[in-house]
């Protein structure tokens, strides 16, 4: 594997066009019709009183403070200018010892924090894993929301036209610096803290959708400090990438009418089986992208227990001995 520090050039240098086509998918778009049926409207933060300021600094050059609204039923934030982490802790008598990063996705310039965050926190607690759901730093967008739902919808545009070929996974991600700053401050403070949150050190990976798969990603292929003792993308790109001998074991889940990463080959899957590392790969024949945890009548909604049973295949669901 090339060195982290050619990794992160290669993202510096990524197309801003894919970053569009992850917003547009994250936030739940599959047609400029459905996105004008369901509207965002703004909220007041809500009260978040766990969670945990990561010690990353406040975004460069920001100047539009975070906000946040509601789409699909569901809470979202942007603008996020100060990184935080919230532990979702499971029942001491249940607890397995083993934790999951969450990472939401959202294009870079917002979190689905409800959907691909919180839900999926709660229901790994539910089986005994301790969940700790990252709040990344977020590229800036305008406050307004209308201007900010017109910058979307231009983004999808380009989106929708875009080409189905598959891309280099380093050429497909854009400037990532500050939220690989985040991933890894995150892992940092669950093993700092791991006695009190009764986790154990070598069991703590995590898992991401769309953009937040593309940041788990690269927390596993670059972060040295990081390094996840397995990982989870979902609905995430599926381009080669260069995969160390160490990589960690991978979960992957895709519908085939994804509209953004489905058709355009399986080279992640490739790249860890010829590297001859563990990974599962879950194809569903519908679900769209950005499906997460809501309730659909399509198999997709089937991955989190897959994942779980996943994981408890790999002994994660067991107290180590």
């Amino acid at each position: 594997m090339g060195s982290t520090r050619g990794l992160v050039r290669s993202i510096a240098g990524a197309s801003k066009h894919v970053c569009g086509i992850v917003l547009a998918a994250s936030v739940g778009f599959a047609t400029a019709a459905q996105a004008q049926a369901d509207k965002m409207v703004p909220i007041a933060i809500p009260a978040q009183p766990n969670e945990i300021e990561l010690g990353t600094g406040k975004l460069p050059g920001a100047t539009t403070a975070e906000s946040w609204h509601r789409q699909y039923e569901k809470q979202f934030a942007r603008n996020v200018t100060v990184a935080t982490l919230t532990p979702f802790l499971p029942d001491p008598a249940k607890a397995t010892g083993t934790a999951v990063v969450v990472a939401p996705g959202g294009g870079f310039r917002t979190l689905s924090m409800e959907n691909e965050g919180w839900d999926v926190a709660r229901a790994l607690a539910d089986r005994g894993v301790a969940a700790f759901v990252l709040k990344y730093r977020l590229v800036q967008t305008p406050q307004d929301m209308g201007a900010f739902e017109k910058s979307m919808a231009q983004m999808f545009a380009g989106a929708a036209a875009a080409p189905r070929s598959p891309t280099k996974f380093e050429e497909a991600v854009p400037q990532l610096g500050p939220q690989i700053a985040d991933s890894r401050a995150a892992f940092a403070l669950i093993r700092k803290r791991s006695g009190e949150w009764h986790v154990d050190p070598n069991r703590i990976g995590m898992v991401g959708f769309s953009a937040g798969a593309m940041l788990t990603l690269v927390t596993a292929l670059a972060g040295e400090d990081a390094k996840p003792s397995f990982i989870g993308t979902i609905y995430g790109p599926l381009s080669p990438v260069r995969v160390p001998a160490d990589a960690p074991p991978m979960f992957v889940a895709l519908a085939a009418d994804d509209p953004l990463f489905a058709g355009k080959g399986m080279g992640l899957i490739e790249s860890w089986t010829t590297a001859k590392r563990p990974v599962e790969f879950h194809l569903y024949e519908q679900g769209g992208h950005g499906f997460g945890m809501y309730p659909k009548e399509t198999t997709s909604t089937g991955w989190f227990d897959a994942f779980v049973r996943w994981m408890g295949m790999h002994g994660l669901l067991k107290p180590a001995s």
